[in-house]
């Protein structure tokens, strides 16, 4: 919970008395709800607050991992974050394409392209990993994005959130006006520029900063 609330951070591996907790909660039925939770909130105040041009500048941002793919079926055979993170083994696991989508992150990305907002995506994933995402994300229903920006090496230089801050930066000088961002992590709703508004998906097995 008080990684939720962001008041535990920058932590490297989950507690060994909390790996049992979390495995149990990323599979249940409370996780899913309390994702769909979020997503219904974003339709809500899409509905109610979002003045939406349909000129091809409204725009909403996602995040990818645990955002819309899953990477439960990863965490699981590493104790749900209670193995210090491979980097090497993650992105091997990625480039296999084989993540799951998160069906209520599905539900909403259709919903927001049926209304002509334009979908950014903007992952901290490496630009080495391009071809196996968009297949990975194309196979399990997502199509139809306006932009996947993913990290170079100049951006794996500067923390996650200075990377997604200037990316947003970039878009809002291209003409774009950024509705909303979906995220599991903070640092993928921090910084500004910001959104109109951001929306926080529950993720208690790792910390991006």
């Amino acid at each position: 919970m008080n990684v939720e609330l962001h008041n535990i951070r920058d932590f490297e591996v989950v507690p060994e008395e909390c790996t049992s907790y979390i495995g149990k909660y990323v599979r249940s039925t409370q996780y899913t709800v309390d994702s769909e939770r979020a997503t219904e909130e974003c339709l809500v105040y899409l509905s109610t607050s979002c003045d939406l041009k349909k000129d091809s500048r409204d725009a909403w941002i996602f995040d990818i991992d645990d955002t819309l793919l899953s990477t439960v079926p990863y965490y699981k055979e590493n104790l749900y974050g209670g193995n210090k993170l491979n980097l090497t083994s993650l992105e091997e696991w990625m480039g296999k394409g084989k993540a799951p989508a998160l069906d209520h992150s599905l539900k909403l990305f259709n919903e927001l392209k049926s209304r002509g907002v334009q979908i950014i995506l903007v992952s901290a994933r490496r630009e080495h990993l391009r071809a196996a995402t968009i297949d990975n994300l194309v196979n399990v229903g997502f199509h139809g994005w306006a932009g996947l920006v993913l990290r170079d090496y100049a951006d794996e230089l500067v923390s996650v959130r200075t990377y997604k801050s200037d990316v947003r930066r970039k878009l809002i000088s291209q003409g774009y006006r950024i509705w909303g961002i979906v995220g599991d992590q903070y640092s993928s709703i921090e910084g500004l520029p910001s959104a109109g508004r951001t929306f926080k998906l529950p993720n208690p097995m790792y910390y991006v900063a």
